[in-house]
């Protein structure tokens, strides 16, 4: 990456909407901007987890905004996440739709595990380099991420659904606090936060991090309280509790340092942090600088090098626990990507990094395009797309994660089964070059696929695959497959063509 590359990150949590933008500097990334709002979707969602219409305006109003600040900015300086209030949304999708949209870039919903990961990036990039045990403990608006670490690799990653706005609800919706509403809530979140007793104990770290508003919020209060600067103490938590207590009601509470932002949910959030620093034993937690969107920017900068990118090393390790034959996917994913790149010849199509991103990801689909095998090899594509929209793998977004899955179940069979994505230019010539690199790497071998000529007529939506007669009676089963594949795209919004020429 560039020196002095301009890189956004978005965190669309449950309690409020961030945005970091930060210049690439010799390894470090330099703030340039920091806007932050409270949004408080994740009160917004109904019975029925849905999100109410007030939260998603809410949304797309903060969006809005923060489009008009990244006016000019390139869809590579730019990742959007959201969390756990949008993995709960069962219509996230009419609330992304929109907001992507408005904002203008993509937005990923990520899995619990992959914000811990993005999460331990951003707090162990902004601390001293050390070889410590680390626990690092981000306590958001519905879930909470807990994540042990050394130097800057996260080795245990877990997301609980309990959080400062969920418990805020439940325990303390009328605002009011009392010591029974307290103790009810540190026992309701322990109850939830307790199988982590087992990956987390006492003994797999040596020094315990916070990250995020609720950790930061307290030890601003602790902090003019008194107490020591950048920690918080079981003691000192205690000590909140009894002055939340004393003032009965949450707009009594009469704190230095507690922002307006925080007011609504501060019972839950103490409630939660309580409940876990008694759980793990942390008897002081210390306050982290770095945080979720610290994790984006950074992770936006080792997705540029192949040999740091955290997806090329899942994808393996998938490949690997479900016992993939390896040179089979890397062979075609090869002539995959020699067969898009021929579709993107013209001076229009020749966007280098737009062209760079699409022939990663079919290479990724590719290594894994008998995934299912392991299941069944009956109907293996349906087995592998199951896998990939239901694994945790690190580095990915939920919908990124989702694309793969369904270039897989793709693979073979009728196409009326993605009859909505195949108008999408991109996603039909992806699919139709792992297809056809699947027939011509049918025999497991290298295929003689330099002999093929390939043309792509945008115009009128067709692709066609030229081969010398030689070459056609040298391999009778890959003709008469390519033939079938002929029929297989007539009805699609591409067609594809296998001709034969003396």
């Amino acid at each position: 990456m560039k020196h002095g590359t301009l890189l956004a990150a978005i965190d669309l949590g449950s309690n409020s909407f961030r945005l970091e933008i930060g210049r690439y500097d010799h390894g470090q990334i330099q703030r340039v901007a920091y806007l932050k709002e409270t949004v408080r979707q994740g009160n917004g969602l109904d019975a029925d987890r849905n999100l109410t219409d007030e939260a998603m305006q809410r949304g797309w109003d903060c969006l809005a905004r923060f489009s008009e600040r990244l006016s000019g900015f390139k869809k590579s300086q730019v990742r959007a996440v959201a969390t756990q209030t949008l993995r709960e949304a069962k219509n996230r999708e009419a609330f992304l739709k929109k907001g992507c949209e408005i904002l203008g870039f993509p937005i990923e919903v990520i899995a619990g595990t992959e914000e811990a990961r993005l999460i331990y990036q951003g707090v162990a990039h902004m601390l001293p380099s050390s070889n410590e045990r680390r626990l690092v403990v981000d306590i958001g608006g519905r879930s909470t991420e807990l994540v042990l670490g050394q130097g800057l690799e996260a080795t245990e990653t877990a997301s609980f659904r309990v959080g400062s706005v969920a418990w805020s609800m439940k325990y303390f919706p009328t605002g009011e606090f009392t010591e029974q509403a307290f103790k009810k809530a540190e026992i309701a979140a322990q109850a939830v936060l307790e199988e982590a007793l087992s990956t987390y104990p006492r003994t797999q770290w040596q020094k315990a991090y916070g990250a995020s508003g609720t950790v930061g919020a307290v030890a601003d209060i602790l902090a003019l309280a008194g107490f020591p600067e950048n920690e918080i103490s079981l003691e000192g938590l205690d000590w909140l509790v009894k002055c939340l207590v004393r003032a009965g009601l949450a707009h009594k509470v009469q704190l230095e340092g507690l922002k307006d932002d925080r007011r609504a949910v501060i019972g839950g959030g103490v409630s939660v942090l309580r409940a876990l620093m008694n759980l793990l034993q942390v008897k002081t937690l210390h306050v982290a600088q770095g945080a979720l969107r610290h994790g984006v920017l950074f992770d936006m900068v080792e997705r540029e090098d192949h040999d740091t990118d955290t997806r090329d090393l899942s994808i393996q390790r998938l490949a690997t626990k479900f016992a993939v034959d390896n040179a089979q996917g890397l062979r075609v994913g090869r002539v995959a990507v020699h067969l898009l790149q021929q579709m993107h010849v013209k001076p229009k199509d020749n966007d280098a990094d737009t062209l760079e991103r699409l022939c990663r990801k079919l290479s990724w689909a590719a290594q894994l395009h008998e995934v299912g095998v392991a299941i069944s090899h009956s109907d293996y594509h349906k087995h592998g797309a199951y896998i990939l929209d239901n694994a945790d793998l690190l580095g990915f977004g939920m919908p990124e994660l989702h694309r793969l899955g369904l270039l897989v179940l793709g693979q073979r069979g009728k196409l009326k089964k993605l009859e909505d994505e195949l108008h999408e230019d991109q996603f039909a010539k992806m699919l139709m070059a792992l297809r056809v690199s699947l027939i011509l790497c049918h025999a497991r071998k290298d295929p003689e696929h330099l002999a093929l000529r390939l043309d792509c007529d945008e115009h009128k939506h067709r692709i066609t695959l030229t081969a010398p007669a030689s070459w056609a009676q040298d391999y009778p089963q890959s003709v008469h497959l390519l033939k079938q594949e002929n029929i297989s795209w007539a009805k699609a919004p591409w067609t594809f063509e296998f001709v034969t020429k003396p």
